[in-house]
């Protein structure tokens, strides 16, 4: 198989070839060539755009794939459409399945299973024993079956002892812990956020002192342990400001925002969508505006998915029934990209898909240089597209973004020599 990417931007600071304009020719899924102008055979697959950009594949540090327990939700397969369609060539899973990924058996069925996929997919194995909260997990077995990270996933640990001991743990290996803040005793499983649209819809809601208050906490921890913490589903101002001061202090900390939390916030409730119902909730401008300053001077790392597919029978309820989640492997890329259009540089909110994610796991793939594999994302910052049901690879289809307006649309990537084109 051949394949020629015509006059890409290369957005690749590994690359020598960085921020310029080149033909890549690939071939069985080696880079071969890249020079201003290559000419290629008739039976070579040639790609082109308007603004044709091409970086390393992207990463998704933040995605929970019910597979196994609820493959009819979503399993590794249908995943693998959705993530590549969404121009991720990698997935960290997260461990919340069923049962799960709590031992190494799990690690091993998830890096058998998706052997043949487009994806990379990188299972994340659970803090504690079917992420209850209670007994660790022997994290060291799973590190050495595949494991690139622990966590309980959208399960926050109460037990401020487990989860310095987790920390402790880790660190005799060079782990890492991604944890979600939530102090449950404070957000009381509230359906939004508190402020003045949760006192007019009178829906309970969860303030964002449950958030602030573990990061705090965690935070201390993190420095009394001096291990490596990662924090998932970053949604609030007061956060944003704790890791900032936590990373000049040189903590060895990360932290992610997920696409829907820079993008929407708590009056789009109004609607009454279950498919806004998400965790963490949909929060005030004022904590957008603070998000989007922490992406933009490196307090925030990665943007995630925080894909989470869920059936008819799960989100089709009145908003208080409803699950928390939506999908997004899809959108993701587009959300950020519309939103930070204005504020970032394309190279800049690419390195939240790329070296960001480095940051956190090291390096996952090699860069856009001859006769290295390719491993790439391709995509066209400036094109303009409408979301509808026609782009859901999924099983699921819990979105709230059918006809959205997006800017910014993955055309495709390659992965492990095969060619996946939008």
């Amino acid at each position: 198989m051949q394949i020629l990417l015509k006059n890409a931007l290369i957005i690749d600071k590994s690359s020598s070839h960085h921020l310029s304009r080149k033909d890549i020719l690939i071939q069985h899924g080696i880079i071969t060539k890249i020079d201003l102008n290559i000419n290629v055979d008739e039976d070579c697959q040639i790609i082109t755009s308007e603004n044709l950009c091409v970086s390393k594949g992207w990463f998704d540090l933040n995605a929970t794939i019910p597979d196994p327990g609820f493959e009819h939700r979503e399993d590794i397969l249908s995943a693998s459409k959705s993530a590549s369609y969404g121009g991720f060539t990698g997935v960290a899973m997260m461990p919340n399945t069923t049962p799960c990924v709590h031992s190494k058996t799990e690690i091993e069925y998830i890096n058998n299973k998706s052997l043949g996929t487009i994806v990379n997919f990188y299972p994340i194995g659970a803090i504690t024993k079917n992420c209850a909260g209670k007994d660790l997990t022997e994290m060291q077995d799973m590190y050495e079956s595949g494991a690139i990270a622990f966590s309980d996933g959208n399960h926050a640990i109460q037990n401020s002892g487990l989860l310095l001991r987790s920390l402790e743990y880790v660190k005799a290996f060079e782990g890492i812990i991604f944890h979600h803040p939530e102090d449950n005793s404070i957000s009381q499983k509230g359906h939004m956020h508190e402020g003045a649209m949760s006192i007019q819809l009178g829906l309970h809601a969860s303030p964002s002192l449950a958030e602030s208050t573990c990061v705090a906490r965690d935070l201390h921890i993190l420095e009394y342990t001096n291990s490596r913490l990662h924090f998932i589903d970053i949604s609030t101002k007061e956060s944003v400001a704790l890791i900032k001061e936590a990373k000049s202090k040189n903590l060895n900390i990360t932290a992610s925002v997920n696409a829907y939390n820079i993008f929407l916030n708590a009056d789009t409730l109004i609607s009454f969508d279950s498919n806004l119902k998400v965790n963490p909730p949909l929060r005030d401008i004022e904590d957008i505006n603070a998000l989007v300053d922490g992406l933009i001077d490196g307090t925030i790392d990665t943007i995630t998915s925080a894909h989470q597919p869920l059936d008819e029978e799960c989100k089709n309820l009145e908003f208080d029934l409803a699950d928390f989640g939506m999908i997004g492997f899809e959108t993701t890329y587009a959300i950020a990209n519309t939103i930070l259009k204005e504020k970032m540089s394309t190279e800049s909110i690419i390195e939240k898909f790329t070296n960001g994610v480095e940051k956190v796991i090291g390096e996952y793939c090699y860069g856009i240089e001859e006769e290295n594999m390719a491993n790439i994302t391709f995509f066209d910052p400036d094109k303009r597209w409408v979301y509808n049901e026609n782009d859901i690879k999924s099983k699921s289809k819990n979105t709230p973004f059918v006809d959205y307006d997006f800017i910014g649309k993955v055309l495709g990537i390659i992965n492990k020599k095969k060619l996946n084109i939008n």
